[in-house]
């Protein structure tokens, strides 16, 4: 059994989490990774306050075990996290900002907070704030980028400069052999996004998932240039032509021209709203238009993805992979049997 405080901490049977993906990781996949025995973390994914407190509810209705709810700190978001809170979400998980704010209203009602950072000093400021857990991300990562450092110098940094509070590494993992790998690093779980992008359950466009099979670890760019509404935020998304077309050229998507180019539509909070080029809405399944000259983001474990599995199919081969590779090579290394 591969269990750490994480799983006591959050109730949990695994030290597994399903990354809060924008537009990817909706209710379905939350509740899957949950119902396998990790964590699922959906995505807030633009939808409005009321639209937001259906899907929790939505969420609810499909698992009871814990999950959490991410909110992107950049966007006005006070309203999403009252609703949170009087929904009384197990996790309310927080990125790209100062979550300092919230923090005590959380725990008031026995919510526990999570926040994703890139560097030690984030990380230490987020737990003066009182948050409980942190995740650390490395710049290997798919989606938004807040740091410089890899997952394998950041998370055992992070770890020292914050114990005793629990850290979760998130960045690159892919399979058993990361997992382990993070733990290894002082970590207490992992996060994964791009592994469970490619799952029966992601709300993923398939022409998204297609392309994620198909990419390698050279196949994605860190840049800014899906920054049409958040710009200049470094971002790893996959080469596409369009991506390979504008390197070099990334002010261009930063401008956030209100005569962008209209290159598709998307679904947002049940109403048709349209994709504008270099917008970074990532493409969802119900996504329609010019989908490869959206963002297409993805992290540089992609290349450990080959197929499309049931969420639950991955938790168990991560577990299942962790306790192999401890039993036999690992334990090997000390002489054991």
């Amino acid at each position: 059994m591969i269990r750490t405080r994480l799983c006591d901490f959050l109730g949990i049977d695994f030290p597994i989490i399903c990354a809060p993906m924008g537009f990817v990781t909706g209710a379905e996949l939350a509740a899957a990774v949950s119902n396998a025995g990790g964590l699922g973390i959906m995505a807030f994914s633009g939808n409005p306050p009321e639209a937001l407190r259906q899907e929790i509810r939505r969420l609810r209705s499909l698992t009871d075990r814990p999950f959490g709810v991410n909110l992107i700190l950049h966007y006005p978001v006070e309203e999403h996290v009252t609703v949170c809170i009087e929904e009384k979400v197990p996790i309310l998980s927080f990125f790209w900002g100062d979550p300092s704010r919230f923090v005590e209203r959380a725990h008031a009602v026995g919510i526990k907070v999570f926040h994703q950072v890139g560097s030690v000093r984030t990380a230490q400021r987020a737990v003066k704030a009182g948050v409980d857990v942190i995740i650390a991300q490395g710049v290997e990562a798919g989606g938004h980028i807040e740091g410089e450092v890899t997952t394998m110098a950041l998370v055992p940094r992070v770890v020292d400069a914050i114990s005793p509070i629990p850290v979760v590494a998130t960045g690159g993992i892919a399979d058993a052999r990361g997992f382990v790998a993070a733990l290894a690093l002082g970590a207490d779980g992992v996060s994964l996004g791009t592994r469970f992008l490619a799952t029966t359950e992601s709300n993923a466009h398939p022409i998204y998932k297609e392309r994620v099979l198909k990419a390698n670890e050279e196949d994605t760019v860190l840049t800014t240039l899906f920054g049409h509404g958040w710009p200049n935020a470094p971002h790893r998304t996959i080469r596409t032509a369009f991506v390979e077309e504008w390197l070099g050229k990334e002010e261009r998507g930063n401008e956030s021209r209100s005569d962008e180019l209209v290159i598709g539509e998307t679904r947002i909070a049940g109403e048709l709203v349209p994709v504008v080029r270099f917008k970074g809405y990532p493409p969802s399944k119900d996504a329609s238009g010019d989908i490869e000259s959206m963002n297409l983001l993805a992290g540089q474990g992609v290349g450990l993805v080959h197929d499309i599995k049931t969420a639950s199919t991955i938790v168990r081969e991560l577990v299942e992979g962790a306790q192999s590779i401890t039993k036999n090579r690992l334990n090997g290394f000390m002489g054991g049997t």
